[in-house]
């Protein structure tokens, strides 16, 4: 497994400016997700891991619909910039 596989969008100067905008955690959440699912490759059977998983996919998921309600715009773009599809609407 590769730890360190995932490229960073966002450089060191927004890191530190927007570590509490809804972009900058959306990504943060998006890189655990991608770090988990290359966990599950070699673990199959990483249960505790698995529940976690669940729990980021759904605060992202909450902070994406939350994000498209307020500013379509900005959600669009940074569903482009992560490469993660458009969640389906209920």
């Amino acid at each position: 497994m590769v730890k360190n596989s995932f490229i960073s969008l966002i450089s060191q100067e927004e890191k530190e400016e927007n570590r509490g905008s809804v972009e900058f955690q959306v990504f943060s959440f998006t890189n655990k997700i991608r770090r988990l699912t290359s966990h599950f490759e070699l673990h199959k059977r990483d249960f505790l891991s698995q529940r976690g998983l669940q729990k980021i996919l759904g605060k992202r998921r909450r902070m994406l619909a939350y994000l498209s309600k307020k500013n379509k715009v900005r959600y669009k773009k940074l569903i482009d910039r992560l490469d993660i599809r458009e969640p389906k609407n209920r």
